[in-house]
């Protein structure tokens, strides 16, 4: 498995590595898998998809939704297939939640109704973040603990847990299913000062490659900025631009800084459970 931050080089490290071994990609990235968004998403190149088979691209399109559960209950099944056509599985992602439901199991919560997650998503817009994180804080503070308050949807997911089960998320966790393989981590740590010019690069470089009409494209289609993929770094600046609600250079400063952020918080994640 290769993690590591965004533009750390996790792309041509796993095509490299499976070209080398006869292997298969499956991105652990949760927003690589939907079809319209591919600039912001910093996916692999055509050639390169086409140089090694990828799974989890481009298999959807941005109104279907996907979850950390339903990719590692997906990503098993592939890699188990990879195997027995005698080839490797390649892991390579940056987002913490797929990694970690891959890789440390499956907690058997049951499906809950939607309302339960409607009326959060009502008070989120009405109260605010902080509100429902100091809820959440008081109801499954071992949960609260593993996010901070900018994570919107695992806000609600925590709470929807709760008033939906009337069981805490984090006891949900310690039932989680065994593992039937164990994994090899690769982490990819570059200096600090390196990933942070890469990523300022590699911003400028989506914004020559048409980031801007990416999203005017996917919102002239119809899509909401509300769905989950769009409320994420590399669309959720160029959509207030588009907005008004900055100018452009501010947004191309505030995507680098935003960006960097995260790099930041996955380098954390990864450290912290033991990459």
């Amino acid at each position: 498995m290769i993690i590591g931050a965004t533009a750390s080089g996790k792309t041509a490290l796993s095509i490299e590595k499976a070209l080398q071994q006869n292997g298969e990609i499956i991105s652990a990235d949760s927003r690589q898998i939907y079809k319209e968004i591919s600039i912001g998403t910093a996916k692999a190149s055509s050639q390169e998809l086409a140089a090694v088979p990828h799974h989890f691209i481009n298999e959807l399109s941005l109104n279907e939704p996907f979850s950390a559960g339903l990719f590692a209950t997906q990503a098993l099944i592939r890699i188990q297939d990879i195997l027995k056509r005698g080839k490797t599985p390649i892991i390579c992602g940056g987002s913490a939640l797929y990694v970690q439901a891959l890789t440390q199991g499956i907690a058997p919560v049951p499906d809950i109704s939607p309302t339960f997650r409607e009326h959060l998503q009502t008070r989120l817009l009405n109260e605010g973040n902080n509100a429902l994180f100091t809820e959440l804080q008081s109801i499954d503070p071992i949960f609260a603990q593993s996010l901070d308050e900018t994570k919107s949807q695992r806000l609600i997911r925590g709470l929807e847990v709760w008033y939906g089960t009337g069981k805490r998320l984090s006891d949900w966790h310690k039932e989680q299913v065994p593992l039937p393989y164990s994994f090899h981590f690769h982490f990819i740590n570059p200096e600090r000062s390196v990933l942070y010019q890469r990523i300022n690069h590699r911003v400028d470089k989506m914004l020559d490659m048409g980031l801007m009409k990416e999203v005017e494209t996917v919102l002239n289609a119809g899509f909401s900025p509300d769905l989950n993929p769009l409320k994420t770094i590399g669309y959720q600046e160029p959509i207030a631009y588009l907005n008004g609600d900055m100018d452009f250079d501010t947004m191309r400063d505030k995507l680098k800084q935003n960006t960097r952020n995260y790099a930041k918080r996955q380098i954390t994640w990864f450290k912290k459970h033991g990459a």
